[in-house]
Protein backbone atom coordinates (compact mmCIF):
# COMPACT_ATOMS: atom_id res chain seq x y z
CA UNK A 1 0.00 0.00 0.00
CA UNK A 2 2.58 2.53 0.90
CA UNK A 3 4.53 1.88 -2.62
CA UNK A 4 1.16 2.64 -4.07
CA UNK A 5 1.04 6.04 -2.22
CA UNK A 6 4.48 6.48 -3.32
CA UNK A 7 3.73 6.19 -7.06
CA UNK A 8 0.38 8.50 -6.71
CA UNK A 9 2.50 11.17 -4.86
CA UNK A 10 5.18 10.85 -7.56
CA UNK A 11 2.53 11.41 -10.01
CA UNK A 12 0.66 13.99 -8.94
CA UNK A 13 4.31 15.92 -8.72
CA UNK A 14 4.85 15.56 -12.42
CA UNK A 15 1.56 16.60 -12.87
CA UNK A 16 1.26 19.99 -10.67
CA UNK A 17 5.91 20.07 -10.22
CA UNK A 18 5.00 22.89 -7.50
CA UNK A 19 2.51 21.22 -5.36
CA UNK A 20 4.65 19.68 -2.86
CA UNK A 21 6.21 23.51 -2.32
CA UNK A 22 2.86 24.75 -1.23
CA UNK A 23 3.31 26.70 1.49
CA UNK A 24 0.85 29.26 4.12
CA UNK A 25 0.12 32.63 3.57
CA UNK A 26 2.91 34.97 4.48
CA UNK A 27 1.49 37.37 7.62
CA UNK A 28 3.69 40.24 8.57
CA UNK A 29 1.69 43.67 7.66
CA UNK A 30 -0.66 45.25 9.45
CA UNK A 31 -2.51 46.74 6.54
CA UNK A 32 -3.58 45.93 3.03
CA UNK A 33 -0.39 44.87 1.19
CA UNK A 34 -0.76 47.43 -2.08
CA UNK A 35 3.02 46.59 -4.07
CA UNK A 36 4.84 43.30 -4.93
CA UNK A 37 8.14 42.66 -6.23
CA UNK A 38 9.86 39.63 -6.91
CA UNK A 39 13.60 39.23 -6.80
CA UNK A 40 14.22 35.74 -8.62
CA UNK A 41 17.69 35.23 -8.28
CA UNK A 42 17.90 36.10 -4.60
CA UNK A 43 14.53 34.44 -4.05
CA UNK A 44 13.05 37.02 -2.64
CA UNK A 45 9.91 39.04 -2.71
CA UNK A 46 9.71 42.51 -1.82
CA UNK A 47 6.34 44.00 -0.50
CA UNK A 48 4.47 47.64 0.39
CA UNK A 49 1.84 48.19 2.40
CA UNK A 50 -0.75 50.71 3.40
CA UNK A 51 0.83 49.94 7.24
CA UNK A 52 3.65 51.98 5.83
CA UNK A 53 6.73 49.17 5.94
CA UNK A 54 8.35 47.29 3.15
CA UNK A 55 9.23 43.27 4.03
CA UNK A 56 11.89 41.52 2.28
CA UNK A 57 10.54 37.71 2.33
CA UNK A 58 12.24 34.81 1.81
CA UNK A 59 10.25 32.89 -0.88
CA UNK A 60 11.43 29.22 -0.17
CA UNK A 61 11.07 29.00 3.45
CA UNK A 62 7.82 31.34 3.69
CA UNK A 63 9.81 34.05 6.22
CA UNK A 64 9.84 37.35 6.69
CA UNK A 65 13.62 38.38 6.81
CA UNK A 66 13.25 42.08 7.37
CA UNK A 67 10.81 45.02 8.41
CA UNK A 68 12.19 48.40 6.27
CA UNK A 69 10.64 51.58 8.58
CA UNK A 70 11.10 54.82 6.65
CA UNK A 71 7.71 55.81 5.25
CA UNK A 72 5.34 58.36 6.86
CA UNK A 73 2.60 57.44 4.82
CA UNK A 74 1.38 54.28 2.71
CA UNK A 75 3.85 52.83 0.92
CA UNK A 76 1.95 52.06 -3.33
CA UNK A 77 5.36 51.05 -4.98
CA UNK A 78 8.21 48.97 -4.76
CA UNK A 79 10.95 48.25 -7.58
CA UNK A 80 13.94 45.77 -7.52
CA UNK A 81 17.47 47.67 -8.64
CA UNK A 82 20.78 46.34 -9.87
CA UNK A 83 23.57 45.77 -7.29
CA UNK A 84 21.62 43.94 -4.50
CA UNK A 85 19.50 47.34 -3.97
CA UNK A 86 15.51 48.29 -4.51
CA UNK A 87 13.43 51.28 -3.96
CA UNK A 88 9.89 52.43 -2.24
CA UNK A 89 7.60 55.21 -2.64
CA UNK A 90 4.88 56.06 -0.60
CA UNK A 91 2.48 58.81 0.23
CA UNK A 92 5.34 60.96 1.84
CA UNK A 93 5.91 61.76 -1.43
CA UNK A 94 9.77 60.43 -1.28
CA UNK A 95 11.27 57.39 -2.39
CA UNK A 96 13.68 55.29 -0.61
CA UNK A 97 16.91 53.28 -1.59
CA UNK A 98 17.55 50.54 -0.03
CA UNK A 99 20.91 48.63 -1.05
CA UNK A 100 22.65 45.10 0.97
CA UNK A 101 20.84 44.25 4.26
CA UNK A 102 20.34 48.22 5.64
CA UNK A 103 17.43 48.82 7.80
CA UNK A 104 18.08 52.45 6.97
CA UNK A 105 17.84 54.01 3.16
CA UNK A 106 21.08 54.60 1.46
CA UNK A 107 19.72 57.68 -0.21
CA UNK A 108 16.32 59.56 -0.20
CA UNK A 109 14.92 60.62 -3.29
CA UNK A 110 12.83 64.12 -2.78
CA UNK A 111 11.16 65.86 -5.91
CA UNK A 112 7.49 64.61 -6.25
CA UNK A 113 4.96 67.41 -4.78
CA UNK A 114 2.61 64.62 -4.04
CA UNK A 115 2.08 60.73 -3.32
CA UNK A 116 4.66 58.34 -5.33
CA UNK A 117 2.34 55.90 -7.22
CA UNK A 118 4.11 53.76 -9.76
CA UNK A 119 8.46 52.57 -9.78
CA UNK A 120 10.49 50.89 -12.28
CA UNK A 121 14.60 50.57 -13.27
CA UNK A 122 15.46 51.28 -16.92
CA UNK A 123 19.18 51.21 -18.34
CA UNK A 124 19.99 51.09 -14.51
CA UNK A 125 18.21 54.53 -13.72
CA UNK A 126 15.27 54.89 -11.15
CA UNK A 127 11.90 56.06 -12.78
CA UNK A 128 8.82 57.68 -10.81
CA UNK A 129 5.11 58.66 -11.21
CA UNK A 130 3.51 60.31 -9.20
CA UNK A 131 -0.35 61.98 -8.17
CA UNK A 132 1.56 65.33 -9.34
CA UNK A 133 0.89 63.97 -13.01
CA UNK A 134 5.47 64.06 -13.58
CA UNK A 135 7.48 60.97 -14.49
CA UNK A 136 10.99 61.83 -13.25
CA UNK A 137 14.28 59.73 -14.22
CA UNK A 138 17.00 59.30 -11.17
CA UNK A 139 20.70 58.63 -11.13
CA UNK A 140 19.68 56.63 -7.76
CA UNK A 141 22.94 56.40 -6.13
CA UNK A 142 24.55 59.33 -8.20
CA UNK A 143 24.36 62.68 -8.42
CA UNK A 144 22.67 63.62 -11.89
CA UNK A 145 20.04 65.70 -11.47
CA UNK A 146 16.53 63.77 -12.83
CA UNK A 147 15.15 64.72 -15.33
CA UNK A 148 10.99 65.55 -15.38
CA UNK A 149 8.33 64.92 -18.11
CA UNK A 150 4.99 66.19 -17.26
CA UNK A 151 3.01 63.64 -19.54
CA UNK A 152 -0.14 63.72 -17.66
CA UNK A 153 -3.07 66.11 -17.26
CA UNK A 154 -3.62 63.92 -13.91
CA UNK A 155 -1.78 61.46 -11.62
CA UNK A 156 0.39 58.96 -13.47
CA UNK A 157 -0.95 55.80 -12.14
CA UNK A 158 1.24 53.17 -13.79
CA UNK A 159 5.12 52.74 -15.66
CA UNK A 160 6.46 49.57 -16.95
CA UNK A 161 9.79 49.14 -18.78
CA UNK A 162 9.06 48.78 -22.44
CA UNK A 163 12.40 47.35 -24.43
CA UNK A 164 11.02 47.38 -28.08
CA UNK A 165 7.59 47.69 -29.64
CA UNK A 166 6.87 47.98 -33.66
CA UNK A 167 10.44 47.28 -34.33
CA UNK A 168 11.58 50.02 -32.55
CA UNK A 169 13.53 50.68 -29.36
CA UNK A 170 11.96 52.02 -26.42
CA UNK A 171 11.93 52.91 -23.25
CA UNK A 172 9.20 53.29 -20.87
CA UNK A 173 5.22 53.63 -21.07
CA UNK A 174 3.26 55.37 -18.81
CA UNK A 175 -0.40 55.55 -18.31
CA UNK A 176 -2.53 58.00 -16.18
CA UNK A 177 -6.07 58.66 -14.55
CA UNK A 178 -6.76 60.98 -17.55
CA UNK A 179 -6.67 57.94 -19.91
CA UNK A 180 -3.76 58.15 -22.11
CA UNK A 181 -0.58 56.03 -22.43
CA UNK A 182 2.54 56.95 -23.55
CA UNK A 183 5.45 55.50 -25.08
CA UNK A 184 8.93 56.79 -25.17
CA UNK A 185 10.45 55.68 -28.34
CA UNK A 186 14.16 56.24 -28.85
CA UNK A 187 13.76 59.02 -30.80
CA UNK A 188 10.36 59.63 -30.90
CA UNK A 189 7.07 60.19 -28.32
CA UNK A 190 4.04 58.64 -28.83
CA UNK A 191 0.70 59.39 -26.88
CA UNK A 192 -2.85 57.38 -26.79
CA UNK A 193 -6.12 57.69 -26.04
CA UNK A 194 -7.28 54.70 -23.74
CA UNK A 195 -10.68 55.86 -22.99
CA UNK A 196 -10.65 54.90 -18.84
CA UNK A 197 -7.89 55.82 -16.66
CA UNK A 198 -5.38 53.25 -17.23
CA UNK A 199 -4.87 51.66 -13.47
CA UNK A 200 -1.89 49.10 -14.18
CA UNK A 201 0.57 48.48 -16.74
CA UNK A 202 2.55 45.66 -17.77
CA UNK A 203 4.44 44.99 -20.57
CA UNK A 204 5.31 41.14 -22.83
CA UNK A 205 7.80 41.17 -25.62
CA UNK A 206 5.90 42.79 -28.15
CA UNK A 207 2.93 44.74 -27.12
CA UNK A 208 1.79 46.80 -23.94
CA UNK A 209 -0.96 45.51 -21.16
CA UNK A 210 -3.03 48.52 -19.45
CA UNK A 211 -5.53 47.71 -16.89
CA UNK A 212 -8.38 50.39 -16.99
CA UNK A 213 -10.93 51.46 -14.62
CA UNK A 214 -13.89 50.31 -17.02
CA UNK A 215 -12.85 46.70 -16.04
CA UNK A 216 -11.21 46.26 -19.36
CA UNK A 217 -7.31 45.19 -20.91
CA UNK A 218 -6.19 47.02 -23.46
CA UNK A 219 -3.37 45.50 -25.58
CA UNK A 220 -1.13 47.76 -27.33
CA UNK A 221 0.30 45.70 -30.24
CA UNK A 222 2.69 46.33 -33.28
CA UNK A 223 1.30 49.33 -35.64
CA UNK A 224 0.03 50.79 -31.87
CA UNK A 225 -2.80 49.19 -32.81
CA UNK A 226 -5.34 48.95 -29.71
CA UNK A 227 -7.98 45.91 -28.82
CA UNK A 228 -9.77 45.11 -25.45
CA UNK A 229 -10.98 42.47 -23.25
CA UNK A 230 -13.75 42.92 -21.07
CA UNK A 231 -12.56 40.94 -17.61
CA UNK A 232 -15.08 42.71 -15.07
CA UNK A 233 -17.39 45.29 -15.01
CA UNK A 234 -15.73 47.33 -12.31
CA UNK A 235 -12.05 49.07 -12.12
CA UNK A 236 -9.55 46.47 -12.13
CA UNK A 237 -6.71 47.23 -9.40
CA UNK A 238 -3.52 44.92 -10.69
CA UNK A 239 -1.80 43.74 -12.98
CA UNK A 240 0.87 41.44 -14.13
CA UNK A 241 2.81 38.98 -17.05
CA UNK A 242 4.59 35.80 -16.34
CA UNK A 243 8.64 36.31 -17.00
CA UNK A 244 8.07 34.42 -20.32
CA UNK A 245 4.80 36.46 -21.42
CA UNK A 246 2.66 33.80 -21.71
CA UNK A 247 0.13 34.53 -19.25
CA UNK A 248 -1.81 37.47 -17.27
CA UNK A 249 -3.70 38.40 -14.30
CA UNK A 250 -5.09 40.96 -13.16
CA UNK A 251 -7.73 41.44 -10.01
CA UNK A 252 -10.79 43.85 -9.74
CA UNK A 253 -12.15 45.43 -6.63
CA UNK A 254 -14.39 42.90 -6.25
CA UNK A 255 -11.06 40.57 -5.43
CA UNK A 256 -11.33 38.14 -8.02
CA UNK A 257 -8.36 37.25 -9.75
CA UNK A 258 -8.27 36.49 -13.99
CA UNK A 259 -5.61 34.41 -15.91
CA UNK A 260 -5.60 35.00 -19.07
CA UNK A 261 -4.08 33.31 -21.89
CA UNK A 262 -2.06 36.21 -23.78
CA UNK A 263 -2.23 34.30 -26.97
CA UNK A 264 -5.59 33.39 -27.56
CA UNK A 265 -6.73 36.81 -25.09
CA UNK A 266 -9.06 34.31 -23.30
CA UNK A 267 -9.54 34.14 -19.23
CA UNK A 268 -8.71 30.38 -18.46
CA UNK A 269 -9.09 30.55 -14.56
CA UNK A 270 -11.17 33.01 -12.33
CA UNK A 271 -9.50 32.74 -8.95
CA UNK A 272 -11.76 33.71 -6.23
CA UNK A 273 -11.10 34.41 -2.48
CA UNK A 274 -10.33 36.10 0.60
CA UNK A 275 -8.03 39.47 0.49
CA UNK A 276 -10.80 42.11 -1.49
CA UNK A 277 -9.94 44.14 -3.16
CA UNK A 278 -6.80 42.35 -4.36
CA UNK A 279 -4.29 45.69 -5.18
CA UNK A 280 -1.17 43.88 -6.06
CA UNK A 281 0.34 40.98 -8.11
CA UNK A 282 3.55 39.29 -9.15
CA UNK A 283 4.60 36.11 -11.05
CA UNK A 284 7.07 33.41 -9.57
CA UNK A 285 10.45 33.11 -12.05
CA UNK A 286 8.91 29.56 -12.72
CA UNK A 287 6.00 31.52 -14.82
CA UNK A 288 3.65 29.84 -13.04
CA UNK A 289 3.54 30.97 -9.37
CA UNK A 290 1.05 33.92 -8.84
CA UNK A 291 1.18 36.14 -5.59
CA UNK A 292 -1.60 38.45 -4.77
CA UNK A 293 -1.51 40.85 -1.69
CA UNK A 294 -4.85 42.40 -0.88
CA UNK A 295 -6.98 44.38 1.63
CA UNK A 296 -7.14 41.45 4.23
CA UNK A 297 -3.05 42.53 4.84
CA UNK A 298 -1.46 38.81 3.96
CA UNK A 299 0.24 37.67 1.01
CA UNK A 300 -0.83 34.81 -1.07
CA UNK A 301 0.82 32.15 -3.58
CA UNK A 302 -1.73 30.12 -6.50
CA UNK A 303 -0.90 28.16 -9.10
CA UNK A 304 -2.06 30.08 -12.72
CA UNK A 305 -1.69 27.40 -14.65
CA UNK A 306 -3.84 25.12 -12.45
CA UNK A 307 -6.07 27.89 -11.60
CA UNK A 308 -5.60 26.28 -8.02
CA UNK A 309 -5.14 27.91 -4.63
CA UNK A 310 -0.71 27.25 -2.95
CA UNK A 311 -2.10 28.84 -0.39
CA UNK A 312 -4.83 29.10 2.63
CA UNK A 313 -8.21 30.43 1.34
CA UNK A 314 -9.61 31.13 4.63
CA UNK A 315 -10.54 34.53 5.41
CA UNK A 316 -8.06 36.29 7.98
CA UNK A 317 -9.33 37.12 11.55
CA UNK A 318 -7.91 40.26 12.59
CA UNK A 319 -8.12 39.75 17.06
CA UNK A 320 -6.22 43.05 17.33
CA UNK A 321 -7.91 45.04 14.93
CA UNK A 322 -11.33 43.38 16.84
CA UNK A 323 -9.99 44.17 20.08
CA UNK A 324 -8.43 47.81 19.26
CA UNK A 325 -12.25 48.52 18.42
CA UNK A 326 -13.68 47.75 21.09
CA UNK A 327 -11.43 49.64 23.28
CA UNK A 328 -8.68 48.12 24.59
CA UNK A 329 -6.07 50.49 24.93
CA UNK A 330 -3.48 47.81 25.19
CA UNK A 331 -3.92 46.49 21.45
CA UNK A 332 -4.64 50.06 20.27
CA UNK A 333 -0.82 50.20 21.20
CA UNK A 334 0.31 46.98 19.88
CA UNK A 335 -1.10 47.81 16.15
CA UNK A 336 2.62 49.67 15.83
CA UNK A 337 3.53 46.10 16.77
CA UNK A 338 1.28 43.61 14.92
CA UNK A 339 4.06 43.93 11.38
CA UNK A 340 6.66 41.82 13.22
CA UNK A 341 4.95 40.19 16.12
CA UNK A 342 1.99 37.52 16.40
CA UNK A 343 0.08 36.69 19.18
CA UNK A 344 -1.52 33.04 19.26
CA UNK A 345 -0.04 29.73 19.51
CA UNK A 346 -0.12 29.03 15.90
CA UNK A 347 0.94 32.43 14.44
CA UNK A 348 4.76 31.59 14.23
CA UNK A 349 8.02 34.02 13.91
CA UNK A 350 7.54 36.76 11.77
CA UNK A 351 10.00 39.60 11.28
CA UNK A 352 10.54 39.47 15.12
CA UNK A 353 9.85 36.56 17.46
CA UNK A 354 6.21 35.38 18.50
CA UNK A 355 4.98 36.86 21.19
CA UNK A 356 2.99 33.45 22.57
CA UNK A 357 4.54 32.57 25.47
CA UNK A 358 6.44 35.68 26.12
CA UNK A 359 6.34 36.49 29.94
CA UNK A 360 8.53 34.55 32.04
CA UNK A 361 10.97 33.99 29.00
CA UNK A 362 14.40 34.81 28.78
CA UNK A 363 15.05 36.90 25.95
CA UNK A 364 16.30 35.23 22.66
CA UNK A 365 15.50 32.29 23.36
CA UNK A 366 11.83 31.70 20.81
CA UNK A 367 12.20 28.54 18.95
CA UNK A 368 13.09 28.97 15.16
CA UNK A 369 13.54 32.34 15.39
CA UNK A 370 17.63 33.98 14.15
CA UNK A 371 18.13 36.27 16.92
CA UNK A 372 20.62 38.99 16.66
CA UNK A 373 24.47 37.66 18.35
CA UNK A 374 23.84 39.70 20.89
CA UNK A 375 20.48 39.06 22.75
CA UNK A 376 21.05 35.58 23.36
CA UNK A 377 23.77 36.08 26.31
CA UNK A 378 21.60 38.24 27.86
CA UNK A 379 19.84 37.86 31.22
CA UNK A 380 16.18 39.69 30.60
CA UNK A 381 13.76 37.37 31.16
CA UNK A 382 10.36 38.75 29.60
CA UNK A 383 8.25 40.64 32.45
CA UNK A 384 5.61 43.33 32.81
CA UNK A 385 8.44 45.46 34.30
CA UNK A 386 10.99 44.28 31.69
CA UNK A 387 8.86 44.87 28.69
CA UNK A 388 8.06 48.30 29.86
CA UNK A 389 11.32 49.00 30.47
CA UNK A 390 12.07 48.77 27.52
CA UNK A 391 9.76 51.01 25.49
CA UNK A 392 10.75 53.11 28.26
CA UNK A 393 14.39 53.89 27.31
CA UNK A 394 13.94 52.15 23.60
CA UNK A 395 15.35 49.03 22.27
CA UNK A 396 18.82 50.49 21.64
CA UNK A 397 19.46 51.23 24.84
CA UNK A 398 18.10 48.44 26.49
CA UNK A 399 18.90 45.47 24.40
CA UNK A 400 22.10 46.78 22.82
CA UNK A 401 23.25 44.98 19.29
CA UNK A 402 19.36 44.36 18.95
CA UNK A 403 17.72 44.42 15.17
CA UNK A 404 14.62 45.63 16.06
CA UNK A 405 13.22 48.99 15.21
CA UNK A 406 13.52 52.19 17.52
CA UNK A 407 10.75 53.39 19.22
CA UNK A 408 9.57 54.16 22.93
CA UNK A 409 6.08 54.33 24.35
CA UNK A 410 6.33 58.12 26.50
CA UNK A 411 2.90 57.61 28.26
CA UNK A 412 3.45 55.53 31.14
CA UNK A 413 -0.37 54.95 31.39
CA UNK A 414 -0.17 53.68 27.49
CA UNK A 415 2.83 51.32 28.52
CA UNK A 416 0.92 49.96 31.29
CA UNK A 417 -2.00 49.09 28.99
CA UNK A 418 0.30 47.63 26.73
CA UNK A 419 1.97 44.51 29.18
CA UNK A 420 -1.34 44.32 31.00
CA UNK A 421 -2.74 43.18 27.50
CA UNK A 422 0.08 41.00 26.32
CA UNK A 423 -0.07 39.37 29.34
CA UNK A 424 -3.81 38.21 28.72
CA UNK A 425 -3.15 37.41 25.24
CA UNK A 426 0.03 35.74 25.02
CA UNK A 427 -0.67 33.53 27.86
CA UNK A 428 -0.30 29.84 27.58
CA UNK A 429 2.78 26.78 27.07
CA UNK A 430 6.20 28.57 26.93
Amino acid sequence: MGCVKSIVFALALVINPIACFAQDVLRGHGGPVRALAVRGEARELISGSFDNTVIVWDLDRSLAKRVLRFHDGPVNAVAVLPGGCLASGGDDRRIAIWCGNADKPARVLDGHDAPVTALTEVAGDLVSGSFDGTVRTWDYLGTRTPSISASHKGAVSAIAKLLRLEGRSAGLTTGGADGTLTIAFQTSYERMVLEAPVTALAVAADEIIAACSDGQLRFISPGLKISALEVDQIPLASLAVSPDGKLIATAGLRGGIAIIDRASRKIIHRLTGPGLPVWSLAFDADNRTLISGGADRVIRRWDAIAGTALTSNLPERDLVAEAAASGERGAVVFRACQACHTLSPDGGNRAGPTLHGVFGRRIGTAPGYGYSAALPAMQIVWGKDTIARLFEVGPTAYTPGTKMPEQTITDPADRTALVDWLERVTAGQK
